[in-house]
């Protein structure tokens, strides 16, 4: 008797299970779409700014690039933050003396058409550990 309740009870449990499973939904692969959005929007926007990057890097005096940081490139506008009035003021002298032909020279084939500073860090407290350590 114990041996047919036994069965009675795995069969029950069969029948539970079998109804209360829900099949898994049948869903295309994300890597093709993932890749397309990866050549169309990252690698792309990432090749021009790398090479403004680096024209930046080498253009840019280095006293200047610690308080200094580009933000985005956008429809041929570069965004560079600048972390304190005075040195807001030297980058714009700077631009106007010339690195900003500079720069739009070495930058042509990425589209660099104009520079915008803004005041604003992009690091947390006031020391330069922190700045660099960002």
């Amino acid at each position: 008797m114990a041996q047919f309740s036994e069965q009675r009870d795995q069969a029950e449990l069969v029948r539970l299970s079998r109804v209360k499973t829900k099949p898994t939904p049948q869903t295309a692969a994300m890597g093709p779409e993932l890749i397309q959005f990866f050549k169309q929007s990252v690698e792309k926007r990432q090749g021009k700014f790398a090479k403004i990057a680096d024209a930046w890097a080498r253009l840019m005096p280095p006293n200047m690039l610690d308080h200094c940081a580009l933000e985005s490139f956008s429809k041929g506008t570069l965004a560079v933050l600048v972390d304190s009035s005075p040195h807001l003021y030297e980058m714009k002298q700077l631009l106007l003396s010339g690195l900003q032909q500079q720069l739009m020279l070495a930058c042509k084939a990425a589209g660099l058409k104009k520079i915008n500073l803004k005041p604003g860090r992009w690091y947390q407290g006031d020391g330069q550990e922190q700045r660099l350590n960002f």
